[in-house]
């Protein structure tokens, strides 16, 4: 049965089958908790209670690479693993969503950083958290639905990438790697190491990424990443290894100093703002989406799910912690460990809050390599191969929009990614659609008539059946095709089966009834529906109401029989045809 309170609860809709519909506001009863949601989790909690261990095992080690990664530090990518994971599980539209520090965001966050610094990251994270709960607000939340799948596949490999890219230093033992783009630090990286190469490093980061893909593989219950990485702990401090750690982290939480930057500062930081809003949403909604699919009879509230995401992302950056996003991974292992309600999610944050207070020391001596190798494994993970080759076999189309989508996230950054393959989608599609409308001409009757009659049928009155959509990509093809008949005194139109007009396409053909009548070639339409007669209306091509002189009528037959009147005035006979 669907979560209490998910789309199928009780609530305010609008849709058919009590589905809100897309961009209606969403009332605050729709988005707050309720507490029907957390009996089953108090009746039987130790299912719950076991996910949430095994979540959290999971999650320490990625908490602690993903902090590092955006430059805040380990306690940085900790603290919003509690703070969001707990507000999120209580306020977010899921019951499996398991949130904090993610990849894609840390792809976001590292210009962020780079440029504005920590202060400029809390304060993203705050105007990001705001403008998420407004989103919620507003409706929005069903919109993922929309996003191509090429472009979801595209940036997802991309994220991939940019990831395992920005763990080559650690991965090889350098720092001070110099670039203002990740590949050319990564760069940079390399050529440090093979001028000063040592084995220490990457040997850790390999054994640790290794560890957990293949143990991952056949025992994917336990959780290879903490094994590794504490292995990998010890045997740096029994044989005294000079590497790289994470270094100290507070042992506990505490409100950041947040020095606000200037007003005009703050100006500046609405478009990276912006960024995080984005991709927060999207990978929020593409998780909680995952989720469903992997359990049984369960449905998120993808507003809801905008809301807590919001609320998580005010909350983090006030004890320090950066923007989070739901976690596709730690979602995955919650729902596989047996969670059933989302006390599993508020388990593993507590759990995690409980290492913060009483095991940072032992975090501290952590490799930097040992999480870099969580994290490069991560990367092989991510990517679907399977969903990727289908993508790319499709169609052309497809694999362009997934390569672009790739390619952009990989050089440039996620968000212009994300537009770019949205756009090129965009215009494939309609490209499509376009080519889709046709017109053709179609035989007025097919009854038995006298010969003479039908050759004089065929040399005054013409019919054109227009299907598809007549929008601003087809119209003009339109124009150029209906433009080339010849030698008729009636045109007949026959609009049933158009799927939509626009503007353009209403412009485009009132030019060519214009442009016939000027040839005095008389234009009638057959079959249209009112909303295809009214931007018609609008633009002033019927002068009367009357439908005979509009030149409109319901039936081709009744068409056919007044085109019927203007070319042979002296007939008598009913026309017959094929209606529409």
């Amino acid at each position: 049965m669907s979560e209490p309170g998910g789309p199928s609860g009780p609530a305010n809709t609008t849709g058919p089958a009590g589905r809100r519909v897309v961009g209606t506001f969403a009332s605050v009863a729709e988005l707050l908790p309720r507490w029907i949601e957390w009996k089953p989790a108090l009746r039987a909690p130790g299912a719950d209670l076991l996910a949430g261990l095994i979540v959290a095992l999971v999650a320490l080690p990625l908490a602690l690479g993903f902090g590092v990664s955006t430059g805040l530090g380990a306690a940085a990518g900790l603290t919003t693993a509690v703070i969001a994971g707990a507000v999120a599980a209580v306020f977010g539209g899921s019951r499996f969503q398991v949130s904090g520090p993610t990849g894609a965001m840390t792809v976001v966050l590292v210009p962020i950083v780079a440029q504005y610094g920590p202060t400029g990251v809390l304060a993203v994270g705050l105007i990001a958290g705001v403008l998420l709960v407004g989103l919620a607000f507003a409706g929005v939340g069903r919109a993922v639905r929309y996003m191509p799948a090429p472009v979801i596949e595209g940036f997802t490999a991309g994220i991939a990438v940019v990831i395992a890219l920005q763990q080559i230093p650690a991965a090889l033992g350098i720092s001070g790697a110099e670039g203002e783009k990740v590949w050319q630090s990564a760069f940079d990286a390399v050529r440090k190491f093979v001028a000063d190469p040592s084995i220490l490093a990457p040997s850790i980061a390999l054994v640790v990424g290794v560890a957990m893909l293949i143990g991952g593989r056949y025992f994917p219950r336990v959780p290879f990443s903490l094994v590794a990485v504490a292995a990998a702990t010890v045997v740096a401090q029994l044989f005294g290894l000079e590497i790289a750690r994470i270094g100290a982290i507070p042992s506990g939480f505490s409100a950041p100093t947040l020095s606000f930057l200037h007003p005009g500062d703050l100006t500046s930081l609405i478009a990276p703002a912006l960024a995080v809003t984005a991709l927060a949403a999207l990978e929020s909604l593409l998780s909680a989406t995952a989720a469903d699919s992997m359990g049984v009879g369960t449905r998120h509230n993808p507003d809801r799910e905008l809301f807590g995401q919001g609320l998580a992302n005010i909350a983090a950056p006030l004890f320090g912690g950066v923007p989070a996003t739901g976690a596709i991974a730690r979602t995955a292992v919650n729902v596989r460990s047996g969670a059933r309600t989302r006390l599993a999610a508020l388990t593993h944050a507590l759990i995690l809050a409980a290492i913060v207070y009483m095991a940072a020391g032992l975090v501290a001596e952590i490799p930097l390599a040992a999480l870099a190798g969580v994290l490069l494994a991560t990367t092989v993970r991510m990517v679907e191969t399977a969903s990727v080759l289908a993508i790319a076999r499709a169609t052309r189309a497809d694999a362009v929009v997934m390569i672009a989508t790739f390619l952009v996230t990989v050089v440039f950054d996620l968000v212009t990614a994300v537009a770019v393959g949205v756009g090129f989608a965009a215009i494939l599609a309609l490209r499509a659609v376009a080519k889709s409308a046709r017109i053709e001409q179609v035989p007025l009757e097919h009854d038995d008539h006298l010969a003479e009659e039908h050759e004089l049928l065929r040399e005054h009155i013409v019919a054109y059946r227009i299907e598809g959509a007549l929008f601003f990509a087809a119209a003009h093809r339109f124009l150029l095709e209906l433009a080339e008949v010849s030698d008729v005194k009636v045109v007949i139109l026959r609009m049933s089966r158009v799927t939509a007009l626009d503007a353009t396409g209403a412009i485009v053909l009132k030019d060519t009834i214009t442009k016939l009548e000027h040839r005095h070639i008389t234009v009638l339409i057959s079959g249209a529906k009112p909303e295809h007669l009214r931007p018609l209306e609008a633009l002033g091509v019927f002068t009367t109401t009357d439908s005979e002189d509009r030149h409109v009528f319901d039936t081709t037959p009744r068409a056919i029989s007044y085109a019927r009147t203007l070319v042979l005035p002296e007939s008598r006979y009913a026309a017959t045809s094929t209606e529409d």
